[in-house]
């Protein structure tokens, strides 16, 4: 049986909220080994002047727990 972990990661784009949430992996991606998965829980914005002006993506970022780590 295999426990995995689950972190947040909050992804930021001025182009879209896909790129908000790739954004969000490749961060992830550079310090959790593993990644099995993300699925992402809230889409949100900052709006100036009537326009969006950056995108956010909240992500959970699923990898499995190894041998010695909590």
């Amino acid at each position: 049986m295999t426990a995995v972990k689950i972190v947040k990661v909050l992804g930021t784009s001025e182009e879209s909220w896909q790129d908000a949430a790739e954004e969000a992996f490749r961060q992830a991606n550079k310090t959790i080994d593993d990644i099995s998965g993300i699925e992402i829980e809230d889409w949100t914005a900052n709006v100036e002047n009537d326009e969006i002006v950056e995108y956010h993506a909240t992500a959970e970022v699923a990898f499995p727990v190894h041998d010695g780590e909590v």
